[in-house]
């Protein structure tokens, strides 16, 4: 990644950051406790990856309206925040630090982590829902609003999180493996990019080649945090090193090797870029964006 590309991104981050961390609910009322935990790990730091992706295919599609993505922006990192706080529970991942800070239940006690989690979800609806106008545009927004539901669930996210639980420990095929990075990871990434097709307008021909590129970006980004996990630090990660395999889970990398799933990483890149290139759309950063992920380090 070039220094160039890593200061437009890090411009793109704050950028992104100051407009969703707007849709937090105030930290006030009996009930404070939960707003609390929401604000500490929503803006805990990450890459904003998702709502980057959404707006700036958004933009690429000819979008402008800004009162129509910025609720979607912030509800999907909502969505992929309180599936961070439920995996990092001790009945899952059983992770103390996330992003280089201690995790939600380490700090707020893991009853009210889960419930962080559970209001996180909540809330991503009832802000996205503020794109709603009653005017002849909500279906479009109905449409969107209808991918930001399934895409984390049971046929997507959470349907993947189901299928690594229960084979924790277990010897599974790399068929298997792939089901589980297709829904747990790449349907959000998939979710972010459609929506912004679909709310910018795009037929829908156009939003089922976005999904493909999204599939390829979502399962290259997965392997690489596989390769990661392995071969990075805790410092440069910002989170546990290793803890795949202290939690007896099947990777890619254990099936298939460092080597060959470096190589993968760039083969689905590629993919993803091919896809990209053929739909004619002009935005060389969003371009460099997805080929910056066969490279990240954390």
């Amino acid at each position: 990644m070039t220094s160039s590309l890593k200061e437009q991104i890090s411009r793109r981050t704050s950028e992104i950051e100051e407009i969703i961390y707007a849709y937090l609910p105030p930290v006030e009322g009996q009930q404070k406790t939960v707003m609390a935990a929401m604000d500490y790990t929503y803006k805990a730091g990450g890459k904003r990856l998702r709502p980057m992706l959404m707006e700036e295919t958004y933009k690429s599609f000819g979008g402008t309206d800004r009162g129509l993505i910025e609720p979607f922006m912030a509800a999907i990192e909502m969505i992929h925040t309180y599936s961070l706080i439920h995996d990092d529970l001790p009945a899952l991942d059983n992770d103390d630090t996330r992003r280089g800070k201690p995790t939600a239940h380490v700090v707020f006690g893991e009853d009210m982590a889960i419930l962080a989690g559970d209001a996180l979800l909540n809330y991503a609806f009832e802000t996205a829902a503020k794109a709603f106008r009653g005017e002849a545009e909500d279906i479009t927004v109905a449409r969107a609003f209808r991918i930001l539901a399934e895409k984390p669930g049971i046929y997507g996210m959470i349907g993947g999180q189901v299928i690594d639980v229960e084979n924790t420990g277990k010897a599974i095929s790399l068929d298997t493996l792939m089901t589980i990075h297709r829904l747990k990871t790449a349907a959000l990434i998939e979710c972010a990019m459609m929506i912004g097709a679909i709310l910018a307008g795009a037929d829908h021909e156009s939003v089922a080649k976005v999904e493909k590129i999204a599939n390829r970006v979502g399962l290259a980004f997965q392997i690489q945090d596989d390769i990661l996990d392995v071969t990075s630090t805790e410092d440069v990660l910002g989170k546990p090193v290793g803890s795949d395999e202290k939690n007896e889970k099947v990777t890619y990398v254990s099936l298939k090797g460092l080597d060959q799933a470096s190589r993968d990483v760039e083969s689905y890149t590629e993919e993803a870029i091919g896809y990209y290139d053929s739909l004619n759309l002009d935005n060389e950063f969003l371009r460099n964006l997805l080929l910056s992920l066969t490279s990240r380090k954390k």
